[in-house]
């Protein structure tokens, strides 16, 4: 089956938990964090945050995009909406579970509401996941399985709040075609070959999906 610009979407990892989606000479920026490239967020039309917490949302990063394009956007969740507002008045936009929105010709869908536990003793805070155009899922830091299939899910590999059997039994659930890697900021080469080697043959079974691990960079095509 044949595919057009408006079906096919570049998608490039960059530090951490951050990635660009590219179409039509159009870019969405997901989660320029601390642990991402410090011109992560530059040349973006659209810019997501997941969550609050510094290694997906970095003030300065996403500032700087924002002034080098005067008609980029922020979409995010309330608790980072309201660091940005008051500098960019009407430019930033509170979404939450269950919203759909068009941006620079990206259709993108909010689903997801509180970040993973990290411990019962920590309050835990909002979190919001987003699907582009169908094709791609970012849950942020969470294991929400969204309300509807998607194709490709980008999967938190390593945190604080997650353990393998967990992240495993995450991409089973969704049962996306392909899978790369996220959240991998804190793993040496060492780590990512061992939880590499687990997610593909060495392991036992992702229900189907190809695992894919792509270093900052690097991108991959996305297609209907």
């Amino acid at each position: 089956m044949g595919t057009d610009a408006n079906d096919t979407s570049a998608l490039t990892k960059k530090g951490h938990s951050c990635v660009r989606l590219e179409k039509g000479g159009r870019t969405l920026v997901i989660d320029p964090g601390g642990f991402s490239e410090q011109d992560a967020a530059l040349g973006a039309d659209v810019l997501l945050v997941t969550h609050e917490h510094a290694d997906h949302f970095d003030e300065l990063r996403l500032r700087a995009a924002m002034e080098a394009n005067p008609a980029a956007g922020i979409w995010t969740l309330r608790s980072v909406a309201d660091q940005l507002s008051g500098a960019f008045p009407g430019r930033v936009h509170t979404v939450g579970h269950g919203d759909t929105f068009e941006a620079a010709g990206f259709q993108i869908e909010v689903h997801g509401e509180l970040h993973a536990v990290i411990h019962p003793d920590m309050p835990r805070i909002t979190n919001v996941g987003y699907v582009v155009d169908g094709l791609v899922f970012h849950p942020g830091d969470a294991l929400t399985v969204p309300e509807r299939p998607v194709k490709t899910l980008l999967l938190p590999l390593h945190a604080p709040w997650n353990k393998f059997s967990e992240i495993l039994d995450y991409v089973r659930a969704v049962s996306p075609a392909y899978v790369y890697d996220i959240h991998d900021g804190l793993l040496n080469d060492n780590g990512l070959a061992v939880l590499g080697r687990m997610l593909g043959e060495g392991g036992p079974g992702t229900g189907g999906a190809a695992h894919g691990h792509l270093t900052p960079g690097e991108s991959v095509g996305l297609a209907r």
